[in-house]
């Protein structure tokens, strides 16, 4: 891996740091840095250097290859010489030198900085998003023992489109039609499953699906969710600042959207108190939204809204009551052996214990579609679409 010359690195941020942002060009303030030290290069090794510089200054440095990589979703580094990389097919060790703890750290301070955020033994902890849209989580010592611990996160605009998810077997047989009728039904639909299953690619895909003259409003902690269409408005969380003032909370940010003129609602990630605004908002005309929820299987997905609403100060017999009301539907995704796809289809109701979700289309070993005791309900939602 090419490393950068620290007195010229130096020398290109402080000269960075004199001038507004976006007003120097990065490739003249290289170029001058390394003519007033009297060194000559070709163009091409100019040209490299300059790439190196923009990547540790701009982006992740030494890891900005790894998250460049066509397919990787993930890069984690545990220790210098312990990095990994997700290319879609589950971990690998990535053959990279960091070099020293030390050199981990000031990347992960570095990194936490070019997310506006703060890292040191004050602030051990930081969530963040780096200027090109990296998810950034990083963790160091006293917190972490074993020293500074980066999870980065790749933010990939536009994601698949539906066609590719299908061509990809994201969305096995069966299921198809099913969906993207759910989108034009205007069916309000939690996309569930675990950390990694796919649900912001598979939401981001069907919200294209959505006709060009709804205006969609989504909200999330950090910009995930970006839908190929022409009438998206985002909203993102804020957290407090270090005076514990200034914070604008995902509950926030769902009551707003009502004043928006929204065709759709659209939670990113359901996680908290927010749950109780969004059930409040689908149960007062707004349909056709959408959230995405961590849950193990479609049958855990009432007792997630459950824990959620607790947070809020509701029941669980109001949670029911509002959720069997304003849901229609739960897409469920599962990953096996680095293949994300959907694994079952279910209906929202009031069963004999309070909320439930109904099977509406599984699929058995051999791949084949199985109909559930909720399908009719479902198809009768859809209408003919499906």
């Amino acid at each position: 891996m090419r490393s950068v010359d620290d007195v010229l690195l130096a020398d290109v941020r402080a000269r960075l740091a004199t001038v507004p942002a976006g007003a120097a060009d990065l490739g003249d303030v290289v170029r001058d840095a390394v003519r007033r030290r009297g060194v000559v290069l070709g163009s091409h090794a100019l040209d490299r250097l300059v790439h190196d510089v923009r990547d540790a200054t701009l982006g992740a440095g030494p890891l900005q290859a790894l998250l460049d990589e066509p397919g990787v979703t993930d890069v984690l580094v545990n220790g210098p010489r312990d990095v990994w990389v997700d290319r879609g097919d589950g971990l690998e060790r990535a053959p990279l030198d960091l070099g020293t703890d030390d050199d981990v750290r000031a990347l992960a301070v570095h990194l936490a900085a070019a997310g506006g955020q703060r890292l040191d033994d004050a602030s051990p902890v930081v969530d963040a998003r780096l200027p090109d849209g990296t998810r950034l989580h990083a963790v160091v010592a006293p917190v972490c023992p074993r020293g500074a611990v980066l999870s980065l996160r790749v933010l990939r605009p536009g994601g698949l489109p539906y066609a590719g998810l299908l061509a990809a077997g994201t969305v096995p047989p069966g299921a198809g039609d099913l969906l993207p009728a759910l989108v034009a039904a205007r069916a309000n639909v939690l996309v569930s499953g675990a950390t990694g299953t796919g649900k912001t690619t598979l939401l981001a895909a069907l919200l294209a699906l959505a006709p060009d003259d709804e205006r969609i409003v989504v909200v999330e902690e950090a910009r995930e969710l970006v839908p190929t269409h022409p009438h998206v408005l985002h909203l993102l969380a804020r957290r407090p600042n270090v005076e514990g003032r200034g914070e604008v909370t995902l509950a926030d940010l769902v009551r707003a959207t009502l004043r928006m003129r929204p065709d759709r609602i659209v939670l990113g990630e359901c996680r908290g108190a927010e749950v109780r605004e969004l059930l409040t908002a689908l149960n007062t005309g707004h349909d056709g939204g959408w959230a995405t929820l961590h849950a193990n299987s479609a049958a855990d997905v009432p007792a997630r809204l459950t824990a959620l609403g607790a947070l809020a100060g509701l029941d669980a017999a109001a949670v029911a009551a509002q959720a069997a009301a304003a849901l229609d539907a739960v897409v469920h995704l599962r990953r096996t052996a680095g293949r994300r796809f959907v694994a079952e289809v279910g209906a929202v109701g009031l069963g004999d214990d309070g909320l439930a979700v109904v099977p509406a289309l599984t699929w058995d070993g051999s791949g084949e579609p199985v109909r559930g005791a909720a399908w009719e309900r479902l198809v009768a939602r859809v209408g003919e679409r499906a």
